[in-house]
């Protein structure tokens, strides 16, 4: 657990900026009839263009660049021949190194803009209330508590439920760092937040129940009871004002 640098906030910046742009070219990609895997070769080809280096490729031994999960999966979904279908909720889950600093940031939507069930499109969005509610959290004096008290309450009160095997984390140098940032607790609890520290916050939001199980592939996580799950995630820097977030 690292108190940033300006410079190094700067590296930062450029690894997220990166990581926001395979967010975009892969969802403009997105399209019914394309698969995971071609999804996952544009991903590697766009940040090694830009000079990057995926994160996830080899990492504790993950065989591709980015991560897509598809309807009931949660996260770590490994991309594949299956061509998606309109109606799909896709999670993108994409990370960067350059100059030696991490971005990891990932977006949640409908293949074709819409979903399959109607009553699923505020799952989305509610993902995406609740990330910004927990980003808004990440401010000097409050604690990993306070993020994760916001996401919970918001995500509740949707009647949906947030997964509670799976965090948010600390990211700088690694991929990974402390501090660890789940997504539900109590206010005032957990880690003190500094100036300076850099978090990848990133709701898990499932339609049903918040357990999950692991594939046997040992990677794909999915919702314990079938239903859809959305994930939305971006690099954030506490500041003394507002939170800087450098997946943006």
């Amino acid at each position: 657990m690292g108190v940033m640098s300006s410079s190094q906030i700067r590296k930062m910046q450029e690894s997220g900026r990166i990581v926001r742009l395979v967010l975009r070219e892969l969802r403009q990609a997105a399209a019914p009839g394309v698969t995971t895997a071609e999804l996952d070769a544009l991903a590697l080809r766009l940040i090694r263009s830009e000079g990057g280096i995926p994160s996830f490729l080899g990492y504790r031994g993950y065989p591709a660049s980015v991560c897509i999960s598809v309807n009931c999966v949660v996260v770590h979904g490994i991309p594949g021949n299956a061509p998606l279908a309109c109606g799909d909720l896709v999670s993108l889950d994409v990370g960067v190194v350059k100059n030696g600093y991490h971005g990891d940031a990932a977006d949640s939507f409908f293949v074709g803009g819409s979903p399959a069930h109607p009553d699923s499109s505020r799952l989305v969005d509610v993902t995406y209330e609740a990330l910004q509610l927990g980003i808004d959290a990440a401010r000097p004096g409050n604690r990993t508590g306070d993020i994760g008290a916001v996401v919970q309450q918001r995500v509740e009160q949707a009647g949906y439920s947030v997964v509670r095997d799976l965090v948010g984390h600390g990211i700088g140098k690694r991929l990974h760092e402390e501090p660890q940032v789940p997504n539900y607790g109590r206010r005032g609890s957990g880690i003190l937040l500094k100036q300076g520290m850099a978090l990848a916050i990133e709701p898990m939001v499932n339609q049903g129940g918040w357990r999950v199980r692991m594939l046997e592939d040992g990677w794909t996580i999915v919702t314990e009871d079938g239903s859809l799950s959305a994930h939305a995630e971006q690099t954030v820097v506490v500041t003394d004002g507002e939170p800087l977030v450098l997946t943006a």
